[in-house]
């Protein structure tokens, strides 16, 4: 019978390819029911099963359990790639990827989902996409049981249990578990922020940055503290915002042993023990540990005050200012002394009082040694010697 011309030189191959065109597989696993044409097929699905992996890689001990596969590997160390594009000359390592590549060029999808219509170029990522349907996730993790729907998701995920971190940064030296965490690293470096608000234009390194920053035009708050109800447009911020109620404080200062609820109080306070203060006004000369302390600088040289009350109308230079003035107003003071009851408007306000009960007088003077607890009390202080300075 003549099909598609093929020729063999031993009848056996001829009869083995015949099944080819009568889709004839007589060899089955006992185990799970999948057939095959060829028996060699049937002994290397075995090793699905049993878990063999004969074929090991010299460079890097990586095994696999067709030989076939460790061929493909080893061009991860050689750096081969023998299949070429006709049409832009791209290369790849496997001929799967070429087939993939073409797409691009022709725009051709020809696996379509028969759910929700989406196409693909190639079987194997409709057969990944039908997961997202079905919601199967055959891939578990043998150390915590966390299942997935990909196997590389769940190479990926192991590196949580292992540590491991392949990818470095070339300019500042920092790991990454992901290729994906190290691109968008890098636009730390570059300055790159290809993602636009379309309202305003504000630009940002992150996708996910850009819906985040979208709900302060739209003004929504989706994440609502249920201890006080104040509400939050990022998740982070309720996260930090419990902290408040729960009195947590994870980040602790490694020279005094201070502890903070947020990084960022704590790398401001390590100001305190390195004196570095990078951020300089180019008015006055004044130097601060944070840029922020810079910008709220500022409106003393230019008279800003862009917040306002909208009660008396009064405008002050800082949000905190202004928060600490509608106390005036509604007579709320939410932060009460543990010790002796007394009630303040502001946490700060808290934490300078309690340095009455405790004694604690962090700030001294560099002249005569004198402590004070309050800053604001070392810098009316610090007068006295300016003063005998400039009579002298």
């Amino acid at each position: 019978m003549y099909v598609c011309g093929q020729r063999f030189s031993v009848k056996s191959n001829l009869a083995i390819h015949m099944r080819v065109h009568t889709q004839q597989k007589p060899f089955a696993c006992e185990l799970c029911g999948q057939r095959f044409s060829v028996k060699s097929s049937l002994t290397i699905h075995m090793r699905v099963h049993t878990r063999q992996k004969p074929f090991a890689c010299e460079l890097c001990e990586q095994r696999f359990s067709v030989k076939s596969s460790l061929t493909i590997h080893m061009r991860v160390h050689t750096g081969q790639k023998p299949f070429a594009c006709e049409l832009c000359e791209q290369r790849f390592s496997v001929k799967s990827n070429l087939n993939i590549h073409m797409g691009v060029h022709t725009g051709q999808k020809p696996f379509a989902c028969e759910l929700c219509d989406q196409r693909f170029s190639v079987k194997s990522n409709l057969n990944i996409h039908m997961r997202v349907h079905t919601g199967q996730k055959p891939f578990a993790c043998e150390l915590c049981q966390q299942r997935f729907s990909q196997k590389e998701h769940l190479v990926t995920h192991m590196r949580v249990h292992t540590g491991q971190k392949p990818f470095a940064c070339e300019l500042c030296g920092k790991r990454f578990r992901v290729k994906f965490s190290l691109d968008r690293h890098m636009r730390v470096h570059t300055g790159q922020k290809p993602f636009a608000c379309e309202l305003c234009g504000k630009r940002f390194t992150q996708k996910g940055n850009v819906n985040k920053h979208i709900r302060i035009h739209k003004r929504e708050k989706p994440f609502a503290c249920e201890l006080c109800g104040q509400r939050f447009s990022v998740k982070s911020s309720l996260t930090i915002h419990m902290r408040a109620h729960t009195g947590q404080k994870p980040f602790s200062c490694e020279l005094c042993g201070q502890r903070f609820s947020v990084k960022s109080s704590l790398n401001i306070h390590m100001g305190v023990h390195t004196g570095e203060k990078p951020f300089a006004c180019e008015v006055c000369g004044q130097r601060f540990t944070q840029k922020s302390s810079l910008n709220s600088h500022m409106k003393l040289h230019t008279g800003q005050k862009p917040y306002a009350c909208e009660l008396c109308g009064q405008k002050f230079s800082a949000k905190s200012n202004l928060t600490m003035h509608m106390g005036v107003h509604t007579g709320q003071k939410p932060f009460a002394c543990e010790v002796c009851g007394q009630r303040f408007t502001l946490k700060s306000s808290l934490n300078g009082h309690m340095k009455l009960h405790t004694g604690q007088k962090p700030y001294a003077c560099e002249v005569c040694g004198r402590r004070f607890y309050r800053k604001a009390h070392l810098d009316t202080h610090m007068r006295v010697h300016t003063g005998l300075k400039e009579s002298v």
